[in-house]
């Protein structure tokens, strides 16, 4: 779909990938998906993601190899790593169903997931759709761009978007974990792409919370990815109609579980 238009990112997509952890999971439920979910008697599973303790000053990145990003910027602006809310709630968390799923269909979403570059970023900074779901990237700065995404289980694409040109549009035929969403024309550039079978899926905004609807009943593996703290697990039972709520609170590298 894509044809390649800027190598040497060689060096960075290796830091990228040992920042994603270099975690090569597969998030598929089934080979062979045959049930179909009843909705009258799913559940949710709901909670918030917060962080205990405070966080170090985070440093500026540095723009200044490229002035159209200066200009774009009227204050300095920071690394999206690690982004929180008033009373320390974690954005960007990805939560979702590890296990437990059994042999269900699912309908693939018509509308696309956009990845935005703004003001010589990427918005949102972590972004999850479904396997063969529209993807569209836009640039809406007025410079150039490429976007390198570093798939491990999708064939790897770089293409140039000038600007004002028209979004690039693709699809990931299978899933996918942390992966790496490059620039190659701006190194600070980055955000991470998860791809998955099911649409049992969700990102935290600065509230720290998410909901998964529709879960069937049973027992599952829920797991919360953060790209500096790490992932998180829970074991969550589902019942028909019922409403779980499972919390994680990231804190210094320890697990604390509250439900």
């Amino acid at each position: 779909m894509f044809h390649s238009s800027i190598s040497g990112v060689i060096a960075v997509a290796g830091i990228v990938l040992a920042l994603a952890g270099c975690d090569n999971r597969q998030t598929t439920h089934s080979d062979v998906a045959s049930a179909v979910v009843d909705s009258s008697t799913t559940g949710s599973i709901t909670g918030t993601v917060t962080l205990q303790g405070s966080l170090s000053a985070v440093k500026p990145i540095d723009m200044s190899a490229s002035p159209a990003c200066v200009q774009a910027n009227a204050t300095a602006v920071a690394s999206q790593q690690t982004v929180t809310g008033d009373d320390g709630q974690l954005a960007n968390v990805v939560v979702y169903l590890k296990k437990g799923l059994a042999n269900y269909q699912f309908k693939t979403p018509s509308e696309p997931a956009v990845l935005v570059q703004k003001n010589c970023m990427y918005a949102p900074h972590v972004v999850a759709l479904m396997t063969n779901q529209p993807f569209e990237v836009a640039n809406d700065d007025p410079t150039m761009h490429n976007v390198h995404p570093l798939p491990k289980n999708n064939r790897q694409w770089s293409t140039s978007q000038p600007a004002g040109s028209t979004a690039l549009k693709s699809s990931f035929a299978r899933p996918e974990f942390a992966m790496p969403m490059l620039c190659s024309v701006h190194p600070w550039m980055r955000a991470f792409v998860f791809v998955y079978d099911n649409p049992y899926f969700a990102v935290t905004s600065k509230t720290g919370r998410f909901e998964l609807r529709n879960v069937p009943s049973g027992t599952y593996t829920v797991e919360a990815w953060q790209e500096y703290f790490g992932t998180q697990d829970r074991t969550v039972t589902v019942g028909p109609k019922e409403l779980k709520t499972v919390s994680f609170i990231f804190a210094n590298g320890r697990d604390h579980h509250a439900e």
